[in-house]
């Protein structure tokens, strides 16, 4: 083991993990088991149909597996994926430019779709329903439309922010999927095959603490166990319990309910300088020192989900598990 990481070829390796990490099929996807459920019966349809797959959208909170299931959806269809996402489209030229490469079948991921400029999702409205798009070619009095036929192909769009997609690229998603927050026994179940490609021995109880405190989250729980494998390596013969995976993730500001240093401070911020609310998101995220959008797409869903956070017409306010949680005296009249 130590000679593998002392050697040269470490960030190789690295990169081999995270690729190994994500599973190929939905057979090896753990966790999301009704959007898994519904994508077979449609994967298998259209193949039966010999047709492309419906176009696939996928949303929720950033971290749980949109990437990764658009990959598994590709495989499962047996086609290409290109991938991309909407602020790297700044112009419909490069739009053309990926469906132009497409062949029968393929899929087209497009992250943060939320992001796509309008001119360019405009023009993706013809390519979805009936694939093809109209450019125009030239310029002044020499310019005239082009008709360019486009292969029968499957977008599958992926975002955090499905309020912000316009109605009419919406509505022409055959599938809608919604990313929930993972079980913890399906994030012990991720974090032990993790171990596995980590080379890490891991105990279950380990495993069970590291899912508990990763906020539903299978990026963050791999993530914390990587650094908890750093831990256990140096402070425990290489071996994660649930003691070395307690006193890691103590160290790494994670409490017993998966609130990181961001969620506390958010929390206790409301509490201390606002009475616990309500409070506006822009005061909030000045307060803490982070942009809006973070704040309302990374933090603010997992508290509302954990019951740690309510929104409001008038803002953001501390709940009553708030208090209990960081041991403040709850003032009955806040709600």
């Amino acid at each position: 083991m130590t000679e593998r990481m002392s050697s040269p070829n470490a960030n190789q390796d690295e990169e081999f993990y995270e690729k190994t990490l994500r599973p190929q099929f939905l057979t090896q996807y753990i966790g999301q088991d009704k959007v898994k459920e519904e994508l077979t019966i449609y994967i298998q349809a259209a193949k039966n149909r010999e047709e492309a797959l419906d176009h696939v959208l996928l949303y929720g909170p950033p971290g749980l597996g949109k990437t990764t299931m658009a990959m598994v959806i590709a495989n499962e269809m047996e086609v290409n994926i290109r991938t991309t996402s909407g602020p790297s489209i700044e112009k419909p030229g490069d739009l053309i430019a990926i469906l132009n490469e497409l062949e029968p079948g393929d899929v087209l991921f497009i992250d943060e779709i939320h992001r796509l400029p309008r001119v360019a999702e405009e023009m993706l409205y013809s390519a979805m329903e009936d694939f093809y798009v109209d450019i125009m070619v030239g310029q002044g009095t020499t310019s005239h439309p082009v008709h360019f036929p486009l292969p029968p192909f499957t977008l599958i769009g992926a975002t955090t922010r499905a309020g912000m997609l316009s109605a009419p690229l919406r509505d022409r998603f055959g599938i809608i999927s919604h990313m929930e927050y993972y079980e913890e026994k399906d994030l012990k179940e991720i974090v032990l095959r993790s171990s596995v490609v980590f080379q890490t021995e891991i105990v279950t109880e380990g495993a069970a603490e590291i899912a508990r405190r990763s906020r539903g989250t299978p990026r963050i729980a791999n993530r914390l166990l990587k650094r908890i494998r750093d831990f256990a390596q140096v402070q425990a013969d290489g071996i994660i319990d649930k003691k070395i995976a307690d006193k890691a993730l103590t160290l790494l500001q994670v409490d017993q309910e998966g609130l990181d240093h961001i969620d506390q401070k958010l929390i206790k911020t409301m509490i201390e300088l606002y009475g616990g609310g309500p409070v506006g998101l822009n005061t909030l995220s000045v307060n803490i020192g982070e942009e809006q959008a973070t704040v309302e797409d990374m933090y603010e869903p997992f508290l509302i989900q954990k019951g740690f956070l309510k929104r409001t017409p008038r803002g953001r306010i501390a709940t009553v598990l708030s208090y209990e949680h960081f041991q403040y005296p709850y003032q009955t009249n806040l709600e």
